[in-house]
This record gives C-alpha cells, sequence and structure tokens, in this order.
C-alpha cells in the first residue's frame, strides 16, 4: 500500500477508535506507599517551606489546574467531558492531599490515558491505511495551544490531530525525506510513544501528581521518587557519566537548560541553552526519536558509559523552525574538579600606541573539594584558593585590572562566593539568608585584608546564577567594582534535600538577599553596563519558570563602601557604544536578539502549505544568515551560503583530533569570535574604568 491513500476512512477509523479503545486499557491505583508520601508532602509544605502557602480553594483550583497543564497542556486529547466528573478538586485538592486520598487524581489520568493511547493507535492505523496528503492548502497549525479551550466535541481533537499529522509529515518531507522513510519515523514515534504509556507505572501517575502540586508553589520543590533520588545522589558526586548538559521538560520537547561548566558538551561546543533535542543515538544504530518521551528516559538513553559516544538530532535555540535540525556527537565523559578549575590569561588592549595588558580569570563555578577540605588537607583545590594564585600570576605581570568571568557560572558552594568576595574586601558582611520564620543569618568574610584592590570588572550573562549572583551583588553594592553583561538568572532561593518515606523532596526553606537588602530571587542582578545577549530571558531564567517566588527585600546591613562607579557610569557607557557602534560582533549581537525576538512573537502558527512554509522559513533564515555574513564581511571572515553552516561554524570548529593543526586554530578563532566580543569589551571598559579612577584620585589630590 502506498504512503498516502484517501484520508476519509482514515477519519472515520479514528474516531471510532477513541471512542472504543479506552475500556481496554488497564487501570492504574495509588500505593499504600504513594498514599503516606503524600500526606508527608503535605506536612513538609505546611510546615517546611519557606513560602507561607494557604492550603484554600484558590490553591487546590491552582493546583487542579497546573495537574490539567502537565497532562495535556496543549490541549490535544482530554474533551471538557472528561475533566467534568473530577472538578470538585477544584476545590478539594488540599483536603486529598493532606488525606492521602489519591484515588479521584489518578483516575483522570487513567481517562488521560486512555485517550491518549486511543489517539496513538488512530495515528498508527492511518499510516497503516496510507496518508493522502497534498501540502497545497491554506490551512495553518497554531503553535501553542496551552491557553486554548477543552474541545467540546471528539470532531474538534480529530481536525486537530490531522493538522498535527499533516504538520508532522510535511515537517520530515522538507528535511528530504522520500514517502517510506516518513512513514518510518512517523511509525518510530507514535510505537514508541504507545509503548512507554503502556509501561506507565503508578509511580510515574504519583510523580506528575507530586509535579502539580510542589510546582504549583514554586519551580525548586519537587518530589523526587526512589530512582530519581539514586540518580540525584550520583549527579551531585559528580560521578554521573553523561554529556554535563542540564535538560527540562518543554512541551512535548525536551531542551537544555543549561550546561555543566568544563562537562563533556561544553568542551565539544555543539549544544546551547534552549537547543531542542528531536532524537537520541548511539555510536552505532539507528536515532531513537524523543519527541513526546519522558523526560528521565531521554536522560537515561543520553547517559552512558564514560568515552562512548551519543548522537543528538538538535534544533538549534535561534531556529524557528522544527525542521532546521542538525546532528552532533559528543563523547561521553565524568566532569572532574579539574576540569571546573578557574584559569586566567592577559588580554593586551591598545591605546595612543601604547600597549595596556588587562587580566581575566574565567570561574566555571564555585567548587571546594569537600572529602581533601574535610580530610584535614592543607592544599586542598577550591575556587578562592585557585582564584587566588591566578590573581598573584596577575599582578606580577603587572595587569592594569582584572575582569572576573562569571558567564555560565550557576553557583556552587556558598561558601566559597563569600570567601572569594574576601579577596576583594577588607573584610565585612557578604550576604544575608532569611528562613521562613524571618530569621536572618548573615554571612561574610572574616579575614582582614585583601589580596587585590585594583580595578575590579565582573563579567556575567542570563546564565549566572545563585552563588555567582551572590558575589556580583556585593561587589557592586561594595562599589568595589563594575559589574557588566546581561542580568543574571534571578535564582536567590536555598534548597534542602528530605528524606520522606518513599522518595525525597526538594524543599525551599530559605532566600538569599544582598547587603543593600535587595533578594536576587527573579530579577536577578542587573548590570551597570548592559551587553545584548542571544539568550532569550522568556525561555531561560528564574522569571520564565512558572510560580518563581516574587522579588522582595529586607533591611540593609551596615557595610562600607569602597568607590562610586555609579558617578562614572554615563562617561563609560558613552565610550562602550561608541566602540560597540565600530565592533563588528557587538552590532550583530544587538541586531541577532532584536531579530529573534521578532521572529518569535511572529511564529504563532506553521503554514501546511509546503511552498509558503518554505518561504516563510527561507525569508526567517535569510535575515539571520544576513546578519552573519554582514559580521564576516566587517571582520574580514569567509562568508558562508546556509544558515545553518553558521551554527556549526561557530559552535564546533575544533575538534580533539585536529586541535594541533594550523586549520584548526584558525577555525578556533573563528568559533570565538562572537563569545570573544563580551571578554575584549569588557578589558576594554576596564581600562576606561581603570583611567578614570586614576583621574579622579589626581584631582583630590589637588
Amino acid at each position: 500500500m502506498s504512503l498516502f491513500a484517501t484520508l476519509s476512512r482514515s477519519v472515520a477509523l479514528a474516531v471510532m477508535l477513541v471512542v472504543t479503545s479506552p475500556a481496554a486499557f488497564a487501570q492504574l491505583e495509588p500505593t499504600d506507599e504513594q498514599r503516606q508520601a503524600a500526606v508527608e508532602i503535605a506536612d513538609s509544605l505546611r510546615y517546611g517551606h519557606y513560602a507561607d502557602i494557604t492550603f484554600d480553594e484558590t490553591w487546590s483550583k491552582d493546583t487542579f489546574q497546573r495537574y490539567l497543564d502537565i497532562l495535556d497542556n496543549q490541549r490535544a486529547y482530554l474533551l471538557r467531558s472528561d475533566i467534568e466528573p473530577y472538578r470538585h478538586l477544584e476545590t478539594s485538592m488540599a483536603d486529598a492531599l493532606f488525606n492521602g486520598d489519591l484515588n479521584d487524581a489518578f483516575a483522570l489520568y487513567n481517562v488521560f490515558s486512555e485517550r491518549q493511547r486511543a489517539r496513538l493507535e488512530s495515528l498508527l492505523a492511518q499510516l497503516d491505511d496510507g496518508l493522502d496528503f497534498n501540502f497545497d492548502g491554506d490551512e495553518r497549525l497554531e503553535i501553542d495551544r496551552e491557553k486554548a479551550p477543552w474541545a467540546m466535541r471528539e470532531s474538534e481533537l480529530d481536525e486537530l490531530w490531522q493538522k498535527r499529522l499533516k504538520n508532522d509529515a510535511l515537517t520530515l518531507a522538507l528535511t528530504e525525506q522520500d514517502d517510506e522513510q516518513i512513514e518510518t519515523t512517523l511509525r518510530q514515534r507514535y510505537e514508541g510513544q504507545l509503548t512507554r504509556l503502556e509501561q506507565t507505572e503508578p509511580e510515574d501517575v504519583f510523580g506528575v501528581l507530586m509535579a502539580a502540586v510542589t510546582g504549583s508553589i514554586d519551580p525548586h520543590t519537587g518530589y523526587l521518587s526512589p530512582r530519581q533520588s539514586e540518580s540525584f545522589d550520583i549527579q551531585m558526586s559528580l560521578s554521573l557519566e553523561g554529556i554535563g548538559a542540564l535538560l527540562q521538560s518543554d512541551g512535548e520537547y525536551v531542551k537544555v537548560a543549561s550546561l555543566v561548566p568544563g562537562g563533556p558538551a561544553e568542551r565539544a561546543g555543539v549544544l546551547e541553552p534552549a537547543d531542542r533535542i528531536l532524537a537520541v543515538g548511539q555510536e552505532d544504530g539507528e536515532m531513537v526519536n524523543v519527541v513526546g518521551m519522558r523526560l528521565d528516559n531521554v536522560v537515561d538513553l543520553i547517559r552512558g558509559p564514560k568515552g562512548s559516544v551519543v548522537r543528538l538530532d538538535v534544533v538549534p535555540a535561534q531556529a524557528v523552525d522544527m525542521t532546521r535540525s542538525q546532528i552532533v556527537e559528543i563523547t561521553r565523559d565524568t566532569v572532574s574538579l579539574e576540569d571546573q578549575a578557574a584559569s586566567s590569561e592577559i588580554i593586551e588592549v591598545e591605546r595612543n600606541g601604547e600597549p595596556h595588558r588587562l587580566g581575566v580569570i574565567n570561574i566555571p563555578t564555585f567548587y571546594v573539594d569537600f572529602d581533601a577540605w574535610q580530610a584535614g588537607e592543607e592544599e586542598y583545590r577550591s575556587t578562592t584558593r585557585d582564584v587566588a594564585k591566578e590573581i598573584e600570576h596577575l599582578k606580577e605581570e603587572g595587569v592594569e585590572g582584572i575582569v572576573l568571568d562569571l558567564r555560565n557560572n550557576g553557583g556552587g558552594a556558598l561558601q566559597e562566593a563569600n570567601s572569594l568576595i574576601g579577596l576583594f574586601i577588607d573584610r565585612g558582611p557578604t550576604v544575608q539568608v532569611r528562613d521562613a520564620q524571618g530569621r536572618i543569618q548573615l554571612y561574610g568574610d572574616s579575614d582582614p585584608g585583601t589580596l587585590y584592590d585594583g580595578p575590579l570588572g565582573v563579567l556575567v550573562n542570563r546564565l549566572s546564577a545563585s552563588a555567582s549572583e551572590i558575589f556580583a551583588g556585593a561587589i557592586q553594592d561594595y562599589g568595589r567594582g563594575l559589574v557588566l553583561g546581561a542580568p543574571t538568572f534571578g535564582k536567590g532561593t536555598v534548597q534542602t534535600l528530605n528524606e520522606l518515606s518513599h522518595g525525597q523532596i526538594k524543599l525551599t526553606r530559605a532566600k538569599f538577599y544582598r547587603i543593600s537588602g535587595d533578594s536576587t530571587q527573579n530579577r536577578g542582578v542587573e548590570p551597570d553596563i548592559h551587553f545584548p545577549s542571544l539568550i532569550d530571558p522568556e525561555r531561560i531564567g528564574e522569571s520564565s519558570l512558572d510560580n518563581a517566588l516574587e522579588w522582595d527585600n529586607v533591611q540593609n546591613v551596615q557595610y562600607r563602601r569602597y568607590g562610586e562607579p555609579e558617578t562614572m557610569l554615563d562617561e563609560l557607557i558613552a565610550q562602550h557604544d561608541a566602540r560597540a557602534q565600530d565592533n563588528a560582533n557587538f552590532r550583530y549581537l544587538e541586531r541577532q536578539s532584536t531579530l529573534a525576538r521578532q521572529l518569535r512573537e511572529q511564529h504563532t502558527s506553521v503554514s501546511l502549505n509546503r511552498e509558503q512554509r518554505q518561504r516563510e522559513m527561507e525569508a526567517q533564515e535569510a535575515e539571520q544568515l544576513s546578519l552573519e555574513n554582514q559580521r564576516r564581511r566587517a571582520l574580514g571572515m569567509e562568508e558562508v551560503e546556509e544558515w545553518m553552516d553558521t551554527r556549526t561554524d561557530t559552535m564546533s570548529g575544533v575538534t580533539d583530533t585536529d586541535a594541533d593543526s594550523e586549520e584548526a586554530e584558525s577555525k578556533e578563532e573563528e568559533a570565538m569570535a562572537v563569545d570573544r566580543a563580551y571578554v575584549l569589551e569588557a578589558a576594554e571598559i576596564l581600562l576606561d574604568f581603570a583611567h578614570l579612577q586614576a583621574t579622579q584620585r589626581m584631582a583630590a589630590k589637588r
């Protein structure tokens, strides 16, 4: 039978399957262990969470809605009539949780699973019967249906799914797959989803329900099943062998949330935050489609023994169409302390024909060798100790200022953030931590003296989080230096991991506050001088997460300021803007950031007309390609013909096999061109800052 046959038979079959197949589906029920764990989780949230939670009807309604959103966030399976028998949970979810009465929540999950299974079977039946899609109509498919109303009739969902199936086929056709390949790919996708659905266990349902319960309070509180607890322990010991990437669900896709500093993915340079993963394959063998797959199953596919290769089919974060994917390879490895160690370099800046030397220290994370420290070893490794060595080296080299690069630094040991601040101030408070009872604990540097008191800059971006924000905020509050870059992540909360009789709960217990009294929560640290960023704050960062705790403030503490950098900002920004206008990389970053935002706002639906879809995709990529080639021409670099080539060139220019060759060195310079612009401009600004400080000191002496 040909791949494309008549559609009407398939539609009728789809309706029949959806109506008749649920009766045969196995019903999942909560276990006694899960009922008990639900009560313990409820008590933990009531008595242990930082927020003052009122478990009333409003909370029940929010939690019930979140449960529905997790189950069917695109409103593609459930009918309004499926939900109505469980509407009482809108007012009684809290009571059900505290009583361990999970029956109705599980029953709703069973209805959803029945609908999902029937729909998958209908799609497979259509593949068996053949598809007859011509892609020359004027239909469009809405991309995000999260706010859509629940369908009243089955026919509404039938129409939606015909569009979704047509889009799936068109997307594959646009990647040059033939009819047979399209059928094979879709069959593998739907059969895989059906198999995983049939393997669902009560623990899976309980996990989804508890995700709704905890996620209604804040995004960092969550239930960990016994299996997830084991994986978490492995990850925290840094012995996990994988690619070094934090993944999270994004609708039916899995996306990259962040990269582990010094990890395999970061070293390979082939992944970026907000990239979406379509398929996973081992070094040999077929790719496994992971669209619609549960997050933990995707993680299991990616995880593997050290030295082995995993292949990922990835859609870049900047792509506006899911057809624009590419396969990348990453060699699995463990992340060692050495991989995350601080390192330094010297950048030469020329002014008026004279060379000036500025130091840059890259700090990937706030680390400490706890085992060596607890064993009493004198020479244990830590961020502060390693940075101190780099500072001594840079001072010996006579640098005129130092930039601390905290971009992509997701935090780590709080004690290291405190002690690192102490290298630049003569003792004093560094951060306030407030618990649920309003008690504030003050942390600080108690060591007298400073290691470095010269001009200082701190470079941050949207992926600078937690301890990085504490450090940057303290440097800013003390007036000790300039903060440069993009607003930080905004994670200003503290979590603890508590044992349950069944699994564990990660619980938000406290919030961080700067010594000025401002929280770092949600807003992050605002730079003194902004750099353009290609990281979308609506997709990455605390403010992009559902139910993130709000920003607030507490009383400031007493501390002395070391300078008034804010008095120089107007002049520093003017000098920076003048350079940025002549800097091809900065012009590119500004324009690409604006273009990416515009494309996302415009891209609310996709055409199911092949020619129209192709035109829209080519027009969008032509704009992106034009910007990239403008940058390359200005830098004297070779232009590229395809937009996807820019991704390959800038992300995977260097491999282990050619690292010593001149070609590799040239590729490395090209690959780092845009990223390098931040560091070079930070050095320029710091030199301006040093000169202005010197001028002020001279004026003060007169």
